[in-house]
């Protein structure tokens, strides 16, 4: 467990990342672009995102994670002006999950918090939230890729580049490092 906090943080900056990096190539009318009918544009579910994560961490530790102030069915109406807005949006709401990370330490990672009354220890809430984002910024990256087509530029390895990426790799001394830690 000395690790797990350490590992939880890069782990969380890397899907920050993976949605800055998506957002980059995106202008804003296909950050708003549904592909079908009461689907989810990347807006909507930043949007979703963002009430997830003030809801979740804004007093991680000594309130329910079920904010009464959260509007959830709000979080699926777009209302974003700009890509500015979204972003800002965006960073506001990762700001609040990694400043309520920073005051935890290993000697507290059994205690109870609760979601919607639900007792969690706080690696299980931890692990719940970081689930939830990967599950949505994959989606955001895969809309993304999508709605660029041919000019999307990869952010993992690229088709037929995994033996070029294997190769660097191998040809590093083994060491124990976060896989983050090459991006």
């Amino acid at each position: 467990m000395n690790n797990y906090l350490e590992s939880t943080i890069k782990q969380f900056e890397y899907y920050k990342s993976l949605g800055d990096q998506t957002f980059v190539q995106l202008s804003y009318d296909e950050l708003k672009k549904e592909f079908v009918a009461d689907s989810n544009s990347i807006s909507i579910i930043v949007k979703h995102l963002v009430g997830n994560m003030l809801s979740r961490w804004t007093n991680f530790l000594t309130e329910d994670g079920e904010k009464e102030w959260r509007e959830r069915d709000q979080e699926f109406v777009d209302t974003f002006t700009s890509k500015q807005d979204l972003i800002t949006s965006w960073n506001k709401g990762w700001d609040c999950l990694f400043n309520a990370l920073h005051p935890i330490d290993n000697k507290n990672l059994d205690r109870i918090i609760y979601i919607r009354n639900q007792g969690h220890a706080i690696t299980e809430a931890i692990n719940r939230q970081m689930m939830h984002y990967a599950y949505h910024v994959g989606q955001i990256v895969f809309l993304g890729k999508l709605i660029r087509g041919k000019d999307w530029k990869s952010l993992s390895i690229p088709k037929g580049e995994s033996k070029t990426y294997n190769k660097e790799k191998f040809a590093r001394d083994k060491g124990k490092r976060h896989f983050t830690e090459d991006l």
